[in-house]
């Protein structure tokens, strides 16, 4: 049975999107992935003014100094929203942490309860 080309197209979105969701799920992943992200960014740009910089003159080839700042940019970008979602996923379980403790607390101050059967 051959597969349409829809189904490939399918097949990969679905990969992303699970990709994607396993990235921005794992802290680890994340964090790597910001590393990754910024790491490729600071190369490019020591790239782009050491090697690439004849093939980036903005009077030559202007279409490929904007393709390359996009990209950049992009890179940055992206290292910069996961940063803030981080910092988002790391307040919410300080929070969570912090009502859980001050429920254990209040738990622990409260005299216990005797229950009294005189019949």
């Amino acid at each position: 049975m051959e597969k349409s080309p829809d189904e490939k197209q399918l097949e990969a979105t679905s990969f992303v999107v699970h990709a994607t969701r396993g990235v921005i799920r794992d802290r680890n992943s994340r964090r790597k992935a910001m590393l990754f992200l910024l790491a490729l960014a600071l190369l490019l740009l020591i790239l782009g003014f050491t090697i690439l910089a004849p093939g980036l003159n903005p009077r030559e080839h202007p279409w490929r100094v904007i393709l390359f700042w996009i990209v950049c940019i992009w890179l940055t970008f992206t290292a910069l929203l996961l940063a803030l979602f981080d910092l988002l996923v790391l307040r919410l379980e300080a929070r969570r942490a912090e009502r859980a403790l001050r429920e254990k607390l209040e738990a622990a101050r409260e005299p216990p309860t005797r229950s009294t059967s005189e019949d």
